[in-house]
């Protein structure tokens, strides 16, 4: 299995964030501009995307570790360069499909999905080179938590939703997929120390089962993880659950 760890909140390097096992992982690093956050991103999933595409020319099926959920654009990307046209199917307790000029917070990180649709922010992301995926072939898995604004673009797109227990083989948009887990789709009660905790989520076993549903299609090209957590050592957390939740999501089971 080819794991890419990239320690990056949006643009922010995070030295404490380490994968909670031991074993091999590539990191991803890069060498940030002194510029604004999109300029920055922009070299960090750029670095991302020439990594991913040059294992997918390989025959390899990478997964992409990070801290947010905008690392995901550099892992389209770099399907895309290498020949593949995804479609994605996207696990998360939010929308992901605010924009810059509808987000009350103004935060970066609430608009990826959005971004893959089409929608771009900032000059600066143009040089991804990311082009657009159809809504049809857009498929968000839970969203529970949705500021109006994103209530109200997914009550007009073709995005399709599903609930976590109900996702299934034939639900997946066609192609070869990309797969994104940000692991805030999970009920924080089961995966402490989330940065955005929403309540009211499926279990993690829930979790586990509808990714192996889709893993085994055999459909999926590329896996994204966004753990979304505060940077401190599985270890001090009660039995090592990140390390157990994350063994269990890449392997399809614990």
């Amino acid at each position: 299995m080819t794991i890419l760890w990239v320690p990056y909140h949006l643009d922010e390097y995070l030295p404490d964030f380490r994968p909670p096992w031991r074993g091999h992982t590539e990191r991803v690093i890069a060498r940030l501009p002194d510029a604004d956050v999109w300029s920055r991103m922009a070299v960090l999933h750029e670095a991302v995307a020439e990594r991913v595409a040059d294992h997918v020319r390989a025959g390899r099926c990478p997964t992409v570790l990070s801290g947010d959920c905008m690392v995901a654009l550099g892992t389209a990307a770099g399907l895309q360069r290498a020949g593949v046209d995804p479609s994605a199917v996207w696990f998360d307790a939010h929308g992901d499909v605010q924009t810059m000029e509808t987000s009350a917070s103004g935060y970066a990180g609430g608009i990826p999905l959005r971004v893959l649709a089409g929608y771009r922010p900032a000059p600066a992301t143009d040089g991804l080179g990311l082009r657009r995926i159809p809504e049809e072939r857009l498929l968000l898995v839970d969203g529970r938590d949705l500021d109006p604004p994103e209530a109200e673009y997914l009550r007009g797109s073709a995005v399709r939703q599903r609930a976590v227990a109900d996702v299934g083989p034939e639900d997946l948009p066609d192609g070869p997929l990309l797969l994104h887990v940000d692991l805030d789709v999970i009920d924080p009660d089961e995966v402490p120390g989330m940065l955005f905790p929403t309540p009211g989520g499926p279990s993690a076993d829930a979790v586990v089962e509808a990714v192996g549903r889709i893993r085994d299609t055999g459909r999926v090209a590329a896996v994204s993880v966004g753990c979304t957590w505060r940077p401190d050592r599985d270890e001090d957390l009660p039995g090592g659950v990140r390390a157990r939740l994350l063994a269990a999501l890449l392997r399809g089971g614990v």
